[in-house]
């Protein structure tokens, strides 16, 4: 028999099939949370600063007290990461309001429910890094603080499941005429060897990868440019691409059925992995 996976819940480690959850907990009525997902390579936790700030700012602007400070919060990444064998690990980390009686408004004197797990790192195969993936255009109908990492994530998960359903691995999503994001990445543009991305706005969430983004291009001698994108210039890219903390970066060549471009994986995302995976070693 395996050993089993623990998680963490409130004050203790507990294994994952005895890990439970009051029904009133407000994350599970209302969605009523903030979560973080952080990498981990090596045993080595990732960005881990952008990642724990990111979670502080997200807290924030839902008025959830931050239960940790960010030296607690590394401190219960490592003991979780140190609890299971996998060198190369996922941690999700989830703060709710806590437990009240269902009422719209906040409750007062309610502790913050936490919750951490970790799995494995499951890596993209080297196949579809060869090849791309497909994605599909959606207009973006989610709410308008799409810069809050909340639980509620009703729209990203029928977006995801619209992709699916039209046989693509993402989508990209359009507000207004405007590229925002996809499901659960963000999208950037290749054109004429400048690297484009959405605006830095509450229509987006600003993923880990947006600051790695930055410094990678930096690195690589790239321009970047965070500016509104028409959805004539995403079917004119000369690239495209997804990145997101599980994916790390992926080359889209299919958007709606339609090459992206010649219909594989550019030299920019060739250039961009390569430094992704030397900042991983740093």
């Amino acid at each position: 028999m395996s050993d089993p996976q623990f998680v963490f819940l409130n004050d203790a480690f507990v294994p994952l099939d005895e890990a439970r959850v009051p029904v009133l907990d407000r994350g599970f009525i209302f969605g009523d949370g903030i979560y973080e997902v952080v990498p981990v390579y090596g045993g080595r936790p990732f960005r881990i600063a952008e990642h724990l700030a990111r979670l502080e700012r997200s807290l924030a602007k839902v008025r959830i007290a931050n239960p940790r400070d960010a030296a607690g919060w590394t401190h219960l990444i490592e003991q979780l990461v140190q609890r299971h064998p996998w060198p190369d690990q996922v941690v999700y980390l989830q703060v709710t309001r806590g437990v009240a009686r269902r009422d719209h408004a906040f409750p007062e004197g309610v502790a913050p429910t936490v919750f951490a797990m970790s799995n494995p790192f499951v890596h993209v195969p080297p196949a579809v890094r060869a090849r791309g993936i497909a994605v599909v255009t959606l207009p973006d109908e989610r709410w308008l603080h799409c810069d809050i990492k909340s639980t509620s994530l009703l729209g990203n998960v029928l977006a995801r499941q619209a992709a699916v359903d039209a046989g693509a691995a993402e989508c990209v999503m359009f507000r207004n005429g405007f590229m925002t994001e996809g499901s659960a990445s963000n999208i950037w543009v290749v054109r004429d060897g400048r690297v484009l991305g959405a605006p830095r706005d509450h229509l987006v969430l600003e993923g880990i990868r947006v600051g790695l983004m930055e410094a990678l291009c930096a690195a690589c001698g790239l321009p970047l440019e965070f500016r509104n994108i028409t959805r004539e210039e995403v079917f004119a890219a000369d690239e495209l691409l997804s990145t997101s903390a599980t994916k790390e970066v992926l080359p889209i060549t299919s958007i709606d059925g339609r090459p992206v471009d010649t219909g594989v994986p550019g030299p920019i995302y060739a250039r961009l992995y390569a430094a992704y995976q030397e900042a991983k070693s740093a």
